[in-house]
């Protein structure tokens, strides 16, 4: 377990993979941490030198007061960069995780090689869907992250593979249960205020979009916008919801690996 100190306090990263190999950074959805992508390791690592992280609010990572931002974020990821001695990286980033990623497109290409957006939107939920949520999450506090846990699990998998993998999606949803009230409804705010649906075009490095056929939080509409206004932008749709490196294993593995190793 390793720590980057922030000027607010630490960043908890997981480096893995060979020592000389590229660099490629996993970020986490709301409401779960670096151990989302633990299905991806062995194939990843094979090529990469893969650098996971619980974003700010999440996992081990510093809590500080909300509400954040996504440039907060994104410049959290900037900051590990720094620290590590990283100049250039490949990125994925899944939901929250895919708006961090985007943003890190249009304000810090150079930092980035290629990028990958999972499960995501240029513009993700309205105020009517956050709002309650952040409220509620604040008023009841470890309660609340129990019932979004439970509700959750109709969100991020459809329900025969729910049915199937209880044990693993039992892992992924108990994250949610664990993350920090405040940190959640800090990063719930994040979330509700981006809106890239009109800088997506400042994007300039090659990108892959991927999402899920059965996804309710991002609808492959989302995705296809994403594609649309990126010139050149690669898309890829599996059988999932929301969490679709998770439901889709090894073929979404593959597919991010054909992109990121492609000529």
């Amino acid at each position: 377990m390793a720590f980057v100190q922030l000027a607010e306090g630490e960043l908890r990263y997981q480096l893995d993979g060979p020592l000389d190999a590229p660099v490629l950074v996993l970020s986490n959805s709301l409401g779960t941490d670096l151990h989302m992508w633990d299905i991806q390791m062995p194939a990843f690592t094979a090529h990469f030198r893969v650098l996971r992280f619980d974003t700010r609010g999440h996992g081990q990572s510093l809590v500080t007061e909300g509400p954040y931002s996504i440039e907060q974020l994104g410049r959290d990821v900037i900051a590990l960069l720094d620290a590590l001695d990283i100049q250039r990286a490949h990125f994925c980033g899944l939901s929250m995780g895919g708006l961090i990623g985007q943003w890190l497109g249009i304000h810090a290409g150079d930092r980035v090689q290629r990028l990958v957006v999972c499960n995501t939107a240029a513009k993700i939920g309205t105020l009517e869907v956050w709002n309650p949520r952040i409220e509620t999450v604040l008023r009841d506090g470890p309660a609340a992250m129990v019932a979004l846990r439970d509700a959750s699990i109709a969100r991020w998998f459809t329900a025969d593979f729910a049915a199937a993998n209880p044990h693993q999606t039992k892992q992924i949803t108990d994250m949610l249960a664990a993350t920090s009230p405040e940190g959640y409804a800090a990063n719930c705010a994040a979330v509700r205020d981006a809106d890239f649906r009109q800088q997506l075009a400042l994007i300039k490095v090659p990108t892959l979009v991927i999402a899920g056929t059965e996804d309710a939080v991002t609808p492959p509409a989302g995705g296809r916008f994403i594609q649309n206004h990126v010139q050149g932008a690669e898309y890829a749709e599996f059988y999932a919801a929301h969490l679709s490196n998770v439901q889709a294993g090894a073929e979404f593995s593959d597919r991010v690996l054909a992109f990121l190793l492609a000529d």
